[in-house]
């Protein structure tokens, strides 16, 4: 019960930052929106193979400048007191949470704005959600435990992008022929070994995060 007290109230505390300052929802809203209208005045016309790959290019960008301010933009001051009040396993699980409800909201929005514009609409728009759900569980569990790691070294912006390269990138094969598959209306028994595979990466992923923060929190 006192884990879950302290997650809460971490989410909390998130959540307030977030309200007060808006700048990583806006920042990360306007580059959706601008590229999206970019992609649309830069291409006369878009098969859906190509739409589908441009959706992902945006949200991959997109949820790097998202997440991966989680660790790397708290100060010295605030992660010591954090240190003082809450425990690791706690505050790697609070993070990880308003990752995934924030990369859920830009998702939603992104998707909606992106189908407006180029005026598509996938075949199996359900099992497309159901992708970009998952894709947005993967790259905020991903981006959350890289950012924590990249936190404790110099130079964290760089180390997070060669750390995220070689995970993030089976995920990216497996969501976009996952979405490839709704957009062409294939059964959805064909869809589930690509569903199953992201569950269990994301889960691998949280796993780790759970067992390896607690020493990183400790340096």
């Amino acid at each position: 019960m006192n884990l879950i007290s302290e997650v809460k109230h971490l989410i909390k505390k998130e959540l307030l930052l977030e309200w007060r300052s808006k700048y990583t929802l806006n920042g990360v809203l306007l580059y959706v929106v601008c590229t999206v209208f970019v992609c649309f005045l830069s291409f006369v016309s878009v098969d859906k193979i190509t739409w589908n790959a441009l959706f992902w290019i945006i949200m991959l960008f997109a949820s790097i400048n998202a997440v991966s301010k989680s660790f790397l933009q708290e100060s010295k001051g605030r992660q010591l007191y954090i240190y003082t009040i809450a425990s690791p396993t706690a505050l790697i699980i609070s993070k990880t949470v308003y990752n995934v409800l924030l990369m859920l909201l830009l998702t939603v929005i992104a998707l909606a704005f992106y189908m407006l514009v180029f005026d598509y609409v996938p075949e199996d728009l359900p099992m497309y959600l159901l992708a970009t759900f998952l894709g947005s569980l993967s790259f905020s569990t991903i981006f959350t435990m890289i950012s924590a790691i990249a936190s404790k070294a110099g130079n964290g912006g760089m180390l997070m992008a060669i750390l995220s390269f070689p995970i993030i990138i089976p995920v990216l094969v497996v969501l976009i022929k996952l979405t490839k598959n709704a957009i062409d209306g294939l059964d959805r028994s064909v869809s589930w070994d690509e569903v199953g595979i992201l569950l269990v990466i994301n889960i691998l992923v949280m796993a780790v995060s759970l067992l390896l923060f607690p020493y990183l929190w400790r340096d």
